[in-house]
This record gives structure tokens, sequence and C-alpha cells, in this order.
């Protein structure tokens, strides 16, 4: 006689996160809990129910391990493939690779502090729900650190300025924009880092990023970049999600913290558009073929999509961020301004610099008609004039640094492109110096926090940026030398003009050898 047998029902998706993730967690006995998360509450933050927290995507770690398995394979095959048929030599122009030197010194680096950042604050949240989001996105940004740096190896073995970049990142001056953008999200409370990176740089800004970028790598024949920026690009999906997953949540849990998000809301949103003014002069610039300009991007990727995620969040009470009324003047000017400045300081960074083209002042006039003509292409024009005549222009001074956002005050008045925009505060008898209203908000309300920055400019003058066994008294010493080799460039190959450099030379050589095989 056959006996009966009772079929056991699959777990639905729901069913199967809820018992691999809410099932996690205990209260503490013999420890309260407010001293086994002392970060939990320091920030005002008040959250009543943690298992509210959801996760859309319902992802556990072993579909995790399956879906990251199988991209890595893919994504690898592609990027073998691209080096051993040497797909370096499939560029426009050897000018692209110094859009990846931008990229691996001051993009890579910040997905493994990323990495850090989610697994630091992963370990602060009471909540199991979090917990395990923030664990799956330390282990993105440190997918994306690797498979960024992998891609773009090849390249080293080629071209010039592509070693050291973890050094460089806390050496090399311009270097301090993005790294202060993320000692500040580190150093603060795990809510305010949450808002910061998972939101207004995940949600609100990566787009800003990844899609020139990854466009950018396309349009210019490098296969490697925009393969493993697609890969990432899967993943920001799910880190977009869990950014705004945590402001729903805050905000759901206590009308108290609305005023709390929207003051970081209005502070990482502007850090972040600041930030972002490296992209705004790649893509305008140092792209030889150029996918769109960075006003077309902004108004795409900002001025429609953030507008409607913030109308989205209105019901919360939360509102745009006071700063993207500047932003929506500054689309017409900040990657003008930046690529002079970094024109003027080629002598000391990591990469070549060079003047556009008569035919690239003329897509940028079309892209820009209200500004460029008016206000920039004189300035080039100069320059260009200059160099002919064997005068090319080198600043070989040290700008004044903003205090918040550590870029140098090249920045103009919102009223008026021809006035440099300045503002100082005072704290404790010494003065600090801002590039804008929005920057100087930050300090004025955390002073303690931002008079620590540490400002390259100020670190040269104080003689920190220097080796060892330097010796200012010499007769023929000469401190932009001396700066280089602290920062481990070799001048006239990782830095100075593109036209004339090796990498050019290199690139048209094997360019040519390659065609005549």
């Amino acid at each position: 006689m056959d006996m009966p047998t009772t079929t056991k029902k699959k777990l639905g998706i729901k069913e199967k996160y809820a018992l691999m993730t809410r099932g996690l967690d205990w209260e503490t006995t013999y420890q309260p809990m407010d001293k086994v998360f002392p970060y939990a509450k320091f920030e005002g933050i008040k959250i009543h129910d943690w298992d509210k927290w959801e996760d859309p995507f319902r992802l556990t770690m072993d579909a995790y391990w399956k879906y990251q398995a199988e991209k890595e394979r893919k994504l690898y095959a592609i990027l073998d493939a691209f080096n051993q048929n040497n797909g370096h030599l499939g560029i426009t122009d050897a000018r692209y690779v110094n859009t990846l030197k931008l990229f691996l010194n001051g993009i890579s680096p910040l997905e493994y502090m990323a990495h850090r950042g989610f697994a630091h604050v992963g370990r602060q949240f009471p909540g199991v729900g979090p917990r395990v989001a923030c664990q799956m996105q330390s282990l993105d940004e440190m997918r994306h650190a690797q498979t960024q740096i992998h891609s773009m190896s090849n390249y080293n073995r080629y071209y010039n300025g592509f070693h050291s970049f973890p050094e460089m990142l806390q050496k090399v001056w311009y270097m301090s924009v993005p790294r202060s953008f993320f000692d500040d999200a580190y150093t603060s409370g795990p809510f305010e880092f949450m808002v910061a990176i998972g939101f207004s740089f995940e949600y609100v800004l990566t787009n800003l990023l990844f899609v020139p970028f990854v466009s950018g790598a396309a349009y210019n024949g490098d296969m490697g970049a925009m393969t493993f920026g697609f890969s990432a690009q899967s993943d920001e999906a799910r880190h977009m999600t869990l950014g705004l997953e945590c402001i729903r949540f805050m905000l759901e849990q206590d009308p108290d913290n609305i005023p709390i998000v929207q003051k970081w809301i209005d502070k990482w949103t502007w850090r972040g558009i600041r930030v972002l003014t490296l992209v705004a002069m790649m893509m305008d610039y140092m792209l030889p073929k150029k996918v769109m300009s960075w006003k077309e991007a902004w108004e795409i990727y900002f001025e429609e999509n953030a507008t409607a995620l913030f109308n989205d969040l209105a019901r919360y009470g939360i509102k745009m961020p006071d700063c993207a009324k500047q932003a929506l003047i500054d689309k017409e000017h900040i990657s003008h301004q930046a690529w002079a400045t970094f024109y003027q300081y080629s002598a000391v960074s990591n990469f070549h610099g060079w003047l556009p083209s008569s035919e690239e002042m003329d897509w940028l006039s079309a892209k820009y008609p209200d500004t460029f003509d008016q206000y920039y292409r004189p300035r080039f024009e100069h320059w260009a004039k200059e160099a002919a005549e064997g005068r090319r222009f080198y600043n070989t001074t040290l700008p004044q640094l903003c205090q918040v956002c550590q870029i140098p005050m090249i920045f103009t008045e919102p009223t008026d492109p021809t006035q440099i925009c300045y503002r100082e505060s005072e704290f404790e008898g010494d003065k600090y110096h801002f590039c804008s209203d929005h920057c100087k908000n930050i300090f004025d309300d955390e002073p303690e926090k931002y008079v620590q920055a540490w400002l390259p400019v100020q670190q040269i003058y104080q003689g920190n940026c220097f080796m060892p066994d330097a010796d200012p008294t010499k007769p023929d010493f000469n401190p932009i030398e001396e700066v280089l080799r602290y920062y481990n460039l070799q001048n006239g190959r990782d830095n100075m003009d593109y036209v004339g450099s090796e990498d050019e030379a290199n690139f048209r050589a094997w360019r040519q050898t390659s065609t005549q095989n």
C-alpha cells in the first residue's frame, strides 16, 4: 500500500527573501542595543520599525553570486578579446587615453572608498534589511574598482600616466576634489552616508557620470571601457533603488526626519555637482569624438529625470535642492572654466592638456550659443596665438581653493560670468574662502569639520608636498619639479601638452605600422 506523501510548497521570491534576511537578527541582552549600535541615533534620525525596510529587488546572496558570476564571465571574455587584438589601436586618437587617466585616477579609487563606506555603515544599522543591502552594495563597489582597473591596465603597457593611481589620489592637487567628497561622506553618520552616496550620488547624479563616459568610450572605439561601464550600470540600477528606498524609509518613519533629510539632500547634491565638473570638462574637451555636450547631458539626466524624482518626493515634504537654480546657470560655463584651468596647469597634472581645434570650438559654439563665443573662444584663441609664437602660457602661481569642494576659485558669479565668485566666513579667528553660496552654507553648518580639510595649495606652501631629501635652500631648487617628484610624475611624459608627447608619437607610429601590415 502506497503511503501518502506531502509535497513541500516551494517558497516564492518574497517568502525566500524574508527567510534569508529578516531571520538573521536578534535583540542583545548582555549589552544594550544603543551601545552595540552607537551611531544609529546620534544624527537625530528616528526609526520606529526596522522591519518596514523593503528591498524592491528582494535579492538574496545566493542569487547575487549567480548573477554576478555570469556578468564577470561575459565581461572578461570581451576584455581579453579587446586586449589580444590590440584594441588600443582602434581608438579615435590618443588624446582619448587622457580621459581614461582622469577616470582611473579620480573615479576608480572612489569605488573602493564606497566599498569601505557601505561595509562600515552596514554594520551601524540595527535593522537587518539595510545591512544585507549594504553588504551587497559594498561587494558591488569592490567589483567596480577591480573591473575598471583591469580593463584599463592594458593601456598601461603602451601609454604614460596610468601608474601609481592610488598614490596620486592622495597627492595630486586636483584629486582632492573627488577624494574630499568621499572623505566627507565616509566621516559622516550612517544615514547621512546613505543620502550622500546611496541617494545624491547614485540616484541623482550617477547617470551624469556613467552614461556620458560609457557612451564616449563606445564612440571613440574603446570596447573595454564601454563593457565595464555597461556591466557596472546593471549594479547601479540596484544602487539607485537602495538610495531611494533609504530616503523613503526615513521619511515614512517619522516627520521629524524630513528637515534633516532635506538638509542632507541640499548639501550632497551640490557637492556632487561640483565633483561632476571633471566629467563636464571630459565631455566637452577631452573626447576626440564627442557624444553630447555637458549642457545637453545636464538637461536630460538632471533637469528632466531629477525633476521628476523630486516631484515624486514632494508628497513627503521634500523639495528640489536650492542649488539646482545655480546649476541651471552654471551648465553654460563650468566645463569651459575647468578646461581653461587645466590648460594653464598642465605642468602639474597627471594627464596631457591641449587647446581645442577650430573645428572643436565651432562645435562648442553650436552647443553653447549664448556663452562660448562671447566669454571663452577669445581666451582659447589668444592662448593658441601665444603658443604659436613660442609663448605657451603656463600658470606658475598656486590658486586659492574653496574650503569645502576644494576646487580652485575659478567659477563665476551666477549673475555675471566676468566676475569670479568669492565668499568667505570667519571661524575662531581665521578666514575661510568659498567658491559659491552653497559651499559657504555647508561650511557654516559644520565649520569644525571643514577647517580640517587637507588643501593641496596650503600643503605645498607649507613644504609638505616635497620628498624628504628635498632642500629648498639650494640655489637651483625648483619647487615645481620637486612637487612632480612627490607626485611620482615623470615631467614631460605624464604631463605637459599632448602635442609633441610620447603618447602622440607612439600612437601615430603604431597606427601607421598596423595599417601597413
